[in-house]
């Protein structure tokens, strides 16, 4: 028998057989960008079929030429819906993604009518975008879950959204136009994964070769208190899934960069002043006394912290409990007016409630008794004034420092959604009282807010 070779094959162009016919494709793609091809497709490997030589087929005679080509793709099987690991690498490279586009189809009201409407960089504002709430983006992926969208850098689902990744963030996100790695992050804000919250994203872009091996996975929420996995929602090979996965991803994972939608509001629904910012549910009393290690051990000491509780700790917070925690978690209480069991320095219910939402009063107190009627509501928590939260605390901070002369930076408003305007507001009037360092950081305060209303 004579020993198969391999070598490339050119298909012909009037050959209507599968094989040829994917060739055609894949040979089309692989244009380069300048060429007219489509920018996914630079660098496409072209497929290599074996061929055996001529009169040899399985060690019979005759003059037939086998030639092998690739299966075409069979029906779902019950593997393709579990969630076990992913049947690619998990970097992305099996991923290919298109560029920044318009909607497919015709634009729906208000749509961009071309990608060059998208602004750069420095002309993205909050304003400009559609604003949504976390459940809304998180119901919008699991519109595709459920439809079982197939992943394509080259089709649209009826939405007009590009099926790969980025297309799928972008509907998710409502926006206005098909985006991609490179650009998705122009219409949010960094955050540190520790604060990362459904809805948000994780993004890796390959600057090296940005349409090959560039990924992103919508963030749904942590699958347990280690936070070293979480519940994440993506368009990859063979369609839209949702599954647990290793933080940030399978591989790459240091390369993952999170981002907090620009335009996210706080509660279910709604972009009213006085919706409820999103919180940590109460994880129980299990988590927290005597022998407990975890995650929200270190959470509940760093909101105390920022609560007036850091006089507690010589060292940490961190995940094991230990004195400090008690006793700063039992100041708190009693700031709130609590006493016997509802001031044991273990976490209940309404204590994790008023801590995670930065509500109630500070450690020391902080509802400023010297003030006048104005701040009679008391200082409601550092937790409400951080990028990303939108209260009605943020707007009457905001008003009272253009009341006061401190409003210069605002270009617009004040509004209830916290912006660097109003950071940089609060700054200049923590300068103003002599405060210099880490006390004029821009984030107010029990002191800065009792000054301001008094």
């Amino acid at each position: 028998m004579s020993v198969p070779v391999f070598e490339e094959f050119e298909p012909a162009a009037d050959c209507g057989c599968p094989g040829c016919a994917r060739q055609r494709r894949d040979l089309a793609l692989g244009v380069p960008v300048r060429a007219g091809g489509h920018p996914a497709a630079h660098g496409a490997r072209r497929a290599l079929v074996l061929v055996t030589a001529a009169g040899v087929v399985l060690g019979g005679g005759g003059g037939a030429v086998a030639t092998a080509f690739p299966p075409p793709p069979g029906p779902l099987t019950p593997a393709d819906l579990t969630e076990g690991p992913p049947r690619d690498t998990g970097t992305g490279a099996d991923t290919p993604q298109g560029g920044r586009e318009p909607l497919h189809g015709a634009p729906g009201p208000g749509a961009d009518p071309s990608p060059a409407a998208t602004p750069t960089t420095s002309q993205i504002s909050i304003g400009a975008l559609r604003r949504t709430t976390r459940a809304e983006i998180i119901n919008r992926a699991k519109l595709w879950v459920t439809a079982r969208v197939p992943y394509s850098m080259e089709k649209y689902w009826s939405d007009g959204y590009r099926q790969d990744c980025s297309g799928f963030i972008s509907m998710a996100w409502n926006l206005r136009s098909n985006e991609w790695t490179g650009s998705l992050d122009r219409f949010a804000d960094r955050v540190d994964r520790t604060q990362l919250q459904p809805g948000d994203i994780l993004l890796f872009h390959n600057p090296a070769d940005p349409t090959r091996g560039s990924h992103v996975t919508i963030f749904g929420g942590w699958t347990d208190y280690t936070h070293t996995s979480y519940v994440a929602y993506e368009q990859t090979k063979p369609r839209t899934r949702k599954q647990s996965t290793p933080l940030a991803y399978w591989e790459n994972s240091d390369r993952y960069v999170a981002y907090r939608y620009k335009a996210v509001v706080s509660g279910t629904g709604g972009t009213g002043a006085g919706a409820t910012p999103t919180a940590t549910p109460y994880p129980g009393v299990a988590m927290f006394g005597t022998g407990a290690n975890n995650a929200y051990v270190t959470q509940l000491g760093r909101l105390l912290v920022d609560r007036g509780g850091k006089k507690y700790y010589s060292r940490g917070p961190g995940p094991t409990w230990g004195e400090a925690d008690r006793r700063a978690t039992r100041a708190f209480q009693l700031a709130q007016g609590w006493k016997g069991k509802e001031a044991d320095g273990l976490p209940g219910a309404q204590t994790w409630k008023l801590l995670v939402t930065g509500t109630g009063k500070d450690i020391g107190g902080s509802s400023g008794s010297s003030g006048s009627s104005a701040n009679a509501s008391g200082f409601p928590g550092r937790g409400v004034f951080r990028p990303g939260q939108s209260n009605a605390y943020v707007e009457k901070l905001g008003k009272q420092l253009v009341k006061r002369g401190f409003g210069k930076h605002y270009l617009s408003g004040p509004g209830p959604r916290w912006t660097e305007a109003d950071r940089r507001n609060v700054e200049a009037f923590q300068r103003a009282q002599g405060w210099r360092g880490a006390a004029a950081d821009g984030y107010p305060g029990p002191e800065t807010w009792r000054r301001l209303f008094r």
